[in-house]
């Protein structure tokens, strides 16, 4: 037996390891913050594991009629289709990368100098309501962000073009014009959601020894210098994970974002994954092929993640594996 392990022992009962032992009465004082996960674990596993099975609508023809499991089975047959005879799916996919990767480019590290600005503000008023303003769009669907969009950037009433024709440039049709569009997209997309995607980069600054700030002052080292030796190291193992993060949403561009402001004249550079599956497969029922669309784009997403989070420990970083 091995030497590190010790055991309790007690007349008239087999011996048990108190290593097993310390554990268990670990769990039973802590049981009601376990009681607490039960909530947490049973909606993982209702509705994201569970629905799990339907995953072989994609190598089926399904049938409503007939269900899941009653439905001829046919293999490949719907991605042999995506790949080979779907007319529309490498021009969709194209959009879907290029717009993922708009995202990934110039929303990715807006959160992160935000956050760099904010840790830099000395007056703590000033600094609350500045951030309490860029929180507010984070709260506001895009339905209702939609619509607001749509009457700003109208090309005759809208109060950005009343600018641009008061300084002489002639009206742009933002959400009509398709090389505006993925432009309006990114830029509305960040004004929404960089604040709130500074909270967890703030979280990472309060984390900071000030010590290392005072020992960079005595050595002469400006706001800059110690912005790029200090700050930006600290913050980079959460710049990492979040960015493995995100890679994995490459193929999910923002489906309620676009669905509430494209329209056909920007089909061509604004149709995504997610709103061909929702067009296909909702209002044409193609529910086999959408399914086979839809976990083409988990595995890409997942793929993505391995080898994001693999560059990203080869670069000496902690990644989420």
């Amino acid at each position: 037996m091995n030497s590190k392990m010790k055991t309790s022992t007690t007349a008239g009962f087999i011996s048990v390891p108190l290593k097993a032992t310390s554990r268990w009465v670990q769990y039973k004082r802590c049981k009601y913050l376990y009681l607490m996960l039960i909530p947490m674990l049973a909606y993982y596993l209702i509705f994201e594991y569970g629905p799990l099975y339907g995953v072989q609508i994609a190598f089926k023809d399904y049938m409503i009629r007939d269900g899941v499991w009653n439905s001829p089975w046919v293999g490949l047959k719907h991605f042999d289709y995506m790949f080979n005879a779907s007319p529309d799916f490498f021009h969709i996919l194209k959009n879907t990368v290029i717009i993922s990767g708009y995202h990934i480019i110039f929303g990715f590290p807006a959160p992160i100098l935000l956050a760099l600005i904010f840790n830099e503000l000395r007056s703590e008023l000033f600094k609350k309501i500045t951030q309490m303003i860029s929180y507010l769009p984070h709260f506001l669907s895009w339905v209702v962000l939609g619509g607001l969009l749509i009457t700003i950037l109208s090309p005759t009433t809208g109060a950005v073009n009343a600018v641009l024709d008061w300084v002489g440039i002639k009206p742009i049709y933002f959400l009509g014009d398709p090389h505006y569009f993925r432009f309006t997209l990114v830029i509305s997309s960040i004004w929404k959601e960089i604040g709130w995607g500074t909270i967890i980069y703030l979280a990472a600054l309060s984390g900071i020894d000030p010590h290392l700030y005072e020992a960079a002052r005595m050595d002469g080292a400006g706001r800059l210098k110690q912005t790029i030796h200090i700050t930006l190291p600290s913050m980079m193992s959460v710049i990492a994970i979040l960015f493995i993060f995100k890679t994995g949403s490459i193929l999910s561009a923002g489906f309620d974002q676009i669905f509430n402001l494209y329209n056909p004249a920007v089909y061509s550079v604004a149709d995504i994954l997610d709103t061909y599956v929702y067009r296909v497969g909702l209002t044409q029922l193609q529910y086999s092929f959408t399914t086979a669309v839809g976990l083409f784009k988990n595995v890409i997403a997942f793929s993505m993640v391995l080898l994001t989070n693999y560059v990203v420990k080869k670069l000496g970083q902690e990644g989420i594996l």
